[in-house]
């Protein structure tokens, strides 16, 4: 009863009577990119923009996500919950709301959102729900969180192109993606950044569904 208990739990989305309650104070994070050497943190360069990427486990989806040309820098971090500033341990109980979630800071002259959202659907499965593979729970949901209306309105015509795209393979395919205007983003602890720079033998949960998205090309 109780695995059965905890399993619920980590793929029900709490409420704000349910939620951990957090803290006022960010965690400690790194301050600079392990490969680059840019600042994780704002003021980034003029001209600069940003969307946040849930494809299950941050650590994969970074090392893919940093390696685009045009990406300016990324980290990792907790968004889409309602406990402030919340610590790793803490969105694992899924008591915080959090998707685990990469920042891409990208520059829209060298490299298209589109071609971001290409990768995005083709390099993780997001038609799983509350889990990525073996990974379940809410932290791993697939998720698009966005700063203006034009790239909601991308990333939302992105998801009906490719699932349009699904549906020809298996009528039974639903994207279960979540698309929002971003709320708070919590960088995730230092050991968190650039994970798989540090430890390149260490665990990547991506797969993809084997379709091929036809936007951004």
């Amino acid at each position: 009863m109780f695995l059965i208990d905890m399993f619920n739990k980590k793929t029900i989305l709490p409420d704000a009577a349910t939620a951990l309650r957090g803290r006022e104070e960010a965690i400690p994070t790194a301050t600079t990119h392990f490969v680059s050497g840019r600042p994780l943190q704002d003021p980034y360069p003029e001209g600069m923009k940003k969307v946040l990427f849930g494809m299950g486990c941050f650590w994969g989806a970074e090392r893919l996500l940093w390696q685009i040309p045009g990406v300016y820098v990324t980290a990792v971090g907790y968004s889409g919950g309602l406990t402030p500033n919340p610590t790793y341990q803490e969105t694992t109980t899924g008591l915080t709301g959090h998707a685990e979630v990469v920042l891409v800071v990208y520059d829209p002259a060298k490299v298209s959102l589109q071609r971001l959202l290409k990768t995005f659907f083709e390099e993780h499965d997001p038609t799983q729900g509350m889990r990525q593979g073996n990974d379940i729970g809410t932290t791993y949901r697939s998720a698009i969180y966005v700063y203006d209306e034009g790239q909601l309105a991308e990333a939302s015509a992105a998801r009906n192109v490719y699932q349009k795209a699904l549906k020809a393979f298996d009528h039974d395919r639903a994207i279960t993606t979540e698309i929002a205007m971003a709320g708070p983003f919590y960088f995730a602890e230092d050991y968190h950044q650039q994970y798989l720079a540090k430890n390149p033998d260490g665990y990547c949960g991506l797969s993809g569904s084997g379709v091929s998205c036809p936007i951004g090309a």
